[in-house]
């Protein structure tokens, strides 16, 4: 199985970091020193992705703007005898890859961000969804690898599961199994973001996913799910059958919140040799915690 694209759905306007993403789209805020969306498209690329397909806004352009070649400054790096620095900004996602933006219009829900990506995808392939705002970190194979395996293993489309606390689940997607084997779980059902005391389980899909083509065949834009707003996970109950969860090994940090956020800069900063000594010892000198 090859998997030659990825879809970014990156139109919301991340109020919830106001004033910072006023005028800076919330994927571009920093960890420690790439965006956030460097980190996911740099996921799917180890996977053998070349075409990126971001579904966006059109007061979103620095994200195009961040993948396409700087000449000039990376000449500067180079003469400035910088040259790890200009490597850190040459061929981004790999030195075939296609960046696509696709303007989604007024932000309808995930499953209608999905859809807008329908055109772009061939009758006969895979591709991946990634929510850039789930930064998973994992020293071995990163997230999307284990789902592809997972995919070819059982010839399923594939979601990212995490068991989730009781009190947290409303916020998820959340699924009914019928058995494990070992991280796969096989599926009945999936539900949008259940009362706490009505979830079926503690796994809540969590911001990746493998599909193929078919998943369009079920995503109804005409008729709004939970929230007034085109759920893929209506879709993805409308073919339950053709799916497994994945329970992925990795450490997720929800960087659509703030402490997630703040969790994600600590974690990656300790994980960088150049900065781990400094922060350990600014993180041992704080006192009254």
């Amino acid at each position: 199985m090859k998997i030659k694209k990825a879809v970014f759905p990156v139109a919301g306007f991340g109020t919830r970091f106001l004033p910072a993403t006023k005028s800076t789209p919330k994927e571009m805020l920093p960890v420690v020193d790439k965006p956030l969306i460097q980190y996911a498209v740099e996921e799917a690329a180890e996977i053998g992705v070349k075409e990126f397909i971001f579904i966006t806004h059109h007061a979103k352009s620095s994200i195009d703007q961040h993948f396409k070649k700087n000449e000039s400054l990376f000449n500067m790096l180079i003469n400035q005898g910088k040259e790890d620095l200009a490597n850190s900004i040459k061929d981004i996602g790999g030195t075939d890859a296609k960046f696509i933006s696709i303007d989604q219009g007024d932000p309808k829900g995930l499953g209608h961000a999905i859809g807008c990506a329908e055109d772009s995808i061939d009758d006969d392939e895979y591709f991946a969804v990634i929510l850039a705002d789930d930064l998973i970190f994992n020293k071995g194979n990163n997230v999307l690898k284990q789902m592809k395996e997972a995919a070819i293993k059982t010839n399923k489309q594939v979601l990212a599961l995490e068991k989730v606390n009781q009190e947290d689940i409303s916020k998820f997607g959340v699924v009914s199994t019928t058995s494990t084997n070992e991280r796969i779980s096989y599926l009945d059902d999936i539900v949008e973001k259940p009362d706490a005391h009505k979830a079926p389980s503690n796994l809540a899909v969590v911001g990746r996913y493998i599909f193929n083509k078919s998943i369009f065949n079920f995503i109804d834009e005409h008729n709004a799910g939970k929230n007034n707003e085109i759920q893929i996970t209506d879709a993805i109950q409308k073919d339950i059958d053709n799916f497994i969860g994945y329970e992925f090994e990795g450490e997720r940090f929800d960087c659509g919140s703030k402490v997630g956020y703040l969790k994600a800069n600590v974690f990656l900063g300790l994980e960088n040799e150049e900065l781990r000594e400094e922060l350990q010892i600014y993180l041992r000198g704080i006192k009254n915690l």
